[in-house]
């Protein structure tokens, strides 16, 4: 399996205009985050969590000439944004996308996404394929798709557990009964927005916590803001099988 971290940022926090921070002025590409999202490829298939607003960049940053299906982890904008791209793929591989997130999900994209469920569609519009997630594992394909939820402040997510990878953005809490189907996962991407406590996602210390607790051979903190400060001198300060993931990095598993 290969996994490839498109984006591990957040729009939550990163300035826009003349900003004058350290991570803005940074030289470090580790630095520069697009929206948090991931691509998998296994067993010849290929897919991403979520679609945020750079999807588009992200797909042509890595070469992605294929892709087959999108998970979505919830419908916040910075996860969902970039869907309307998915007609460059509609059109190479003659099909809808197919797309896997929960009932509440689902709802939201017909709603923003209303023109690609229209009775009379203009020419060229995205083509979707919604499938709805229950919370019971699923395949795409072959692959074994296991949701995690977990709470953004009071908001159902879902991650996803695919083999010995484990992905998780945009959390605070994860009931012991979900820790139980991450429990073994070898390689744990989990979100850390900043080091100070945050009402809707981990802190870097909630993080590190619950790695430990689940102890992962590897662990990378995802959904990272400015706030957090330059990947440098957090890095240096992060356990031995702790990293900050950067956008492009890409593992083996």
């Amino acid at each position: 399996m290969r996994v490839t971290f498109l984006g591990t940022g957040t729009s939550q926090g990163v300035p826009v205009i003349a900003c004058p921070c350290p991570v803005c002025k940074s030289t470090d590409s580790r630095d520069k985050r697009l929206r948090t999202s991931v691509l998998i490829e296994h067993k010849g298939i290929t897919f991403s969590i979520d679609a945020g607003p750079d999807f588009r960049q992200q797909m042509l940053r890595e070469n992605v000439t294929d892709l087959s299906a999108i998970l979505i982890t919830h419908e916040h904008k910075d996860h969902i944004a970039g869907l309307d791209d998915v007609r460059a793929y509609n059109w190479i591989n003659k099909r809808p996308m197919d797309i896997w997130g929960e009932p509440r999900v689902l709802k939201a994209l017909r709603k923003d996404y209303d023109y690609v469920f229209a009775e009379q569609k203009y020419p060229g519009v995205p083509e979707f394929n919604l499938h709805p997630i229950d919370g019971y594992p699923f395949n795409i394909f072959d692959i074994k798709i296991t949701p995690i939820r977990v709470l953004h402040y009071k908001l159902p997510v879902y991650g996803f557990r695919i083999e010995d990878f484990t992905y998780i953005t945009d959390a605070n809490f994860i009931s012991e009964e979900e820790k139980e189907k991450i429990m073994g996962t070898k390689y744990l991407v989990i979100n850390a927005l900043r080091m100070q406590k945050h009402i809707s996602h981990f802190s870097l210390p909630e993080a590190l916590k619950i790695i430990e607790e689940l102890s992962p051979r590897k662990a990378f903190i995802t959904h990272i803001g400015h706030q957090m400060g330059l990947y440098e001198d957090v890095q240096k300060d992060l356990p031995d099988n702790v990293m900050l993931a950067y956008d492009g990095l890409t593992l083996d598993i």
